[in-house]
């Protein structure tokens, strides 16, 4: 009877297409120049009855072949979902805004109604926001639901443009009696900055009806986090709040905490790796203890947060029912501070939902101490300098700024060498730069794959769209392919980062069920409608895989699954003791549940 079950879930697998009413083209490669290179593309819109989605994601488009596949979506009147990201690579950026302005006049042309808009990772900048503000002011998006902009380097110009064309939108449909009631939206890594988070901030107290904002990696210091922490609480239903990687500092972090205790819908928060700091951590623990009841997910990570404040935090949890993961990691607690905060989540019965602490960054008080070691042992090196170094103890930062602008003022060059002798002392080191995701999935390796550092999992979680399952199932096979069983470092950085993505992935059964079927199609163990190609199997792939199945997050339907297909594909033969382990690993985990 299982067998059955088990051959049946295979043959819907195997058979998986596309959603109805969508036509996709999505990861096909295909370089659209011209009217002539649309002409089958074209065919298949016109002839598509009932048309409702179009997916051009990893095709490059040029404003020829943009003409004529929005003169094909004129006459589509039940046309809702646009999943245009990634299909600009290559391209002018000039190339860009008519394209777009082409596909949504055609969009309002048809009467379209539109529920999802999404060009996230198309690079295009401010002018690209003008090429979809005619449309995001029109009627078609009076419906809209869901807008994903993330990767478009929109900058404060291109914030700013988006922000107005929402209000308006907002306004003309509220005048009609059917106001915009956007649930979701996505615009990480735009560098919006203070000025472009205060001006979409006034769009989202407007529209109140967003379940979801991601604005992770846009520099946005405090004056925008207070923007945002006031527009927030004008949203009753949101449910997940993320902005990692910004700014808040106490006073950013204290305003949120204020705006929290109004969000009694919100489930994920992530201010990781936003500087919180003791007093901000404190009080977005006031707000935590006194609301928040559904709670399930609350990323304070790398926020130089003290022992006390992390155990406020873990005091303010715990009568969340429904919380599944706190993470204090790569805070400031020290290996006391960190026994202390296991041992309090261990007297509530949640330690297992506290995440790694394995990138403390130890007590304020010790890096203080090596700092100071470190400066002393540059005054032993610098014999004879002493005058000079009393001197260079009494500047502080603003000192030096101001010390540097006279100097560049002044003709005389010997000074003027003089000065640039102590730009190189004096002038802090500039920041590094960022780890860079894309790069590594992109092009990985396993030195890039380390150079991510030790927040390289959470990096790739938040990278990943895990809604998209091709894109997941090809960013797992990208980390795993750098696996290597005999460097221990390089195994558990892919690892812990596969970890991370997984569970994310299986945290839906919709999610995990694409997820599978799709990476049963890279594998080449079944064949895709779409003609997907399957990617060069490494050793890694399996070992990866073989670890995985045994984690807990990994269903045990999916584990039978890939079973299935596993016992009666020869395909992976070459992968040899990798592929038998893999496959006495899903047997055995099958027998055991």
């Amino acid at each position: 009877m299982a067998t059955d079950i088990v051959s049946q879930l295979a043959d819907s697998l195997a058979k998986t297409g596309v959603e109805d009413g969508e036509l996709s083209y999505k990861g096909q490669a295909r370089k659209l120049n011209d009217s002539k290179s649309v002409e089958e593309i074209v065919k298949e819109i016109e002839d598509f009855e009932g048309l409702q989605a179009l997916r051009l994601e990893g095709n490059t488009v040029g404003v020829e072949a943009a003409k004529a596949i929005a003169k094909a979506l004129e006459t589509k009147s039940q046309f809702k979902r646009c999943y245009w990201s990634d299909m600009f690579t290559g391209r002018l950026r000039s190339e860009i805004p008519p394209a777009l302005n082409s596909l949504g006049d055609a969009l309002m042309l048809a009467g379209a109604k539109l529920t999802v808009l999404d060009l996230s990772d198309n690079a295009f900048g401010p002018d690209g926001v003008k090429g979809i503000e005619r449309l995001l002011k029109s009627s078609s998006c009076y419906s809209l639901q869901e807008l994903r902009l993330n990767n478009c380097g929109m900058g404060i110009g291109g914030g700013k443009i988006l922000a107005a064309s929402l209000i308006e939108c907002h306004k003309k449909s509220k005048a009609e009696g059917t106001p915009l009631s956007l649930k979701v939206f996505v615009a990480g890594r735009n560098r919006l900055e203070n000025d472009g988070a205060t001006a979409l901030a006034q769009a989202f107290q407007l529209i109140g009806s967003l379940e979801e904002i991601h604005m992770p990696q846009n520099g946005i210091n405090h004056p925008g986090v207070t923007a945002l922490a006031t527009a927030v609480q004008h949203s009753p239903n949101l449910r997940t709040l993320n902005l990692n990687d910004n700014t808040f500092t106490d006073i950013g972090a204290t305003a949120m905490a204020k705006a929290l205790k109004h969000l009694r819908s919100i489930q994920v928060i992530n201010f990781g790796d936003c500087l919180v700091r003791p007093v901000g951590a404190t009080e977005i623990a006031k707000a935590i203890s006194e609301g928040l009841p559904i709670l399930k997910e609350l990323n304070l990570s790398f926020g130089e947060i003290t022992e006390e404040a992390a155990l406020a935090v873990a005091e303010a949890v715990k009568n969340k029912k429904q919380l599944e993961k706190l993470d204090l990691n790569g805070n400031y607690l020290g290996e006391d501070g960190c026994k202390a905060l296991k041992d309090y989540m261990e007297g509530m019965n949640m330690v297992d939902l506290l995440a790694s602490l394995s990138d403390d960054e130890g007590e304020p008080g010790d890096e203080e101490d090596e700092e100071e070691e470190e400066d002393d042992d540059d005054d032993e090196d610098d014999d004879g300098d002493g005058d000079e170094d009393d001197d260079d103890e009494e500047l502080d930062d603003e000192e030096v700024e101001e010390e540097e602008e006279e100097e560049d003022e002044e003709d005389d060059e010997e000074e003027e060498q003089d000065q640039n002798a102590a730009r190189m002392f004096f002038t802090p080191p500039s920041a590094p730069r960022p780890p860079d995701v894309s790069s590594f999935l992109s092009f990985p390796s396993p030195d890039k794959l380390l150079k991510l550092g030790a927040k390289r999992a959470t990096l790739i979680e938040q990278q990943v769209d895990v809604s998209d399952a091709r894109k997941t199932a090809e960013a797992f096979l990208k980390i795993a392919s750098v696996y290597k069983e005999d460097n221990n470092e390089v195994k558990n950085a892919v690892l812990e980062s596969v970890d991370a993505l997984l569970r994310k992935v299986f945290s839906s059964s919709l999610q995990g069920y694409n997820f599978v079927s799709t990476l049963l199609v890279l594998l080449g163990l079944i064949k895709s409608e779409d003609k997907v190609k399957p990617v060069l199997v490494v050793e890694g792939h399996l070992q990866a895989l073989e670890h995985a199945v045994r984690q807990d997050y990994f269903p045990k339907e999916s584990v039978a699954v890939l079973e299935a297909f596993m016992s009666r594909n020869k395909v992976l033969e070459s992968c040899g003791s990798s592929r038998h382990k893999l496959l006495s690993t899903l047997q055995r985990t099958r027998s055991e549940s």
